[in-house]
């Protein structure tokens, strides 16, 4: 995702750029809440494949508080939720930093996949509890959202023993369904350092001479 806006402006017509110009300058004023309305339609001003974009550039210039950004997640459309998600890691103002956490966590609830994906970004990988980060991970497999999309995975998978005993047992819950192991679950395991484990081959009945 582009992040600034001299990154953003060569993607953006004469128009765009008019209107962003326009929207930053009201986030910047903060007795002027127009701004938000601005972050709802940064889709239809800028295009779809630049509102992330747009939108957090509005977040980083507005710095609202927690209050604010809970409203915003809470009100907005999925499109709207996704683009505030990924822009947590660049809202270094929020006191206290783990403001916006209820905002993660109620998007790992979701099974809206873009949701769960924007979720998982280093702001995340900072601040999610243990137990909320594993069952994140466990949420991944269950709704299919690549592994890939986890920011910090390698380096909060690495040692965790209990981890890698929820990754067993769901290997193991799959096996006794029927159901082919996943390659995200065995790149799981080896992150934590516990390797899959081989498959059991049944043992076979000695023959009578």
């Amino acid at each position: 995702m582009l992040t600034t806006r001299a990154e953003l402006d060569p993607h953006l017509d004469n128009t765009a750029r008019t209107w962003l110009d326009h929207a930053l300058a009201t986030a910047a004023d903060p007795a002027t809440p127009a701004w938000e309305t601005h972050f709802a339609t940064a889709g239809r001003h800028c295009g779809p494949h630049h509102a992330d974009a747009v939108r957090t550039l509005l977040l980083t210039t507005a710095r609202p508080d927690p209050p604010t950004l809970t409203r915003l997640y809470h009100h907005g459309t999925a499109a709207e939720r996704r683009a505030l998600l990924l822009a947590l890691p660049h809202l270094d103002h929020l006191t206290p930093p783990t403001a916006a956490l209820p905002l993660v966590e109620d998007a790992l609830r979701t099974n809206d996949t873009r949701l769960i994906a924007a979720a998982l970004t280093p702001y995340a990988a900072q601040h999610l509890a243990p137990h909320t980060w594993r069952h994140a991970i466990l949420k991944c497999l269950f709704t299919g959202v690549p592994t890939d999309a986890i920011a910090g995975l390698a380096q909060r998978a690495h040692g965790d023993r209990e981890l890698a005993r929820m990754l067993h047992d769901y290997a193991a819950e799959r096996t006794a369904a029927g159901r082919d192991t996943l390659p995200d679950l065995n790149r799981l395991l080896t992150l934590t350092g516990q390797p899959p484990e081989e498959p059991r081959c049944a043992s076979s009945t000695p023959t009578s001479t």
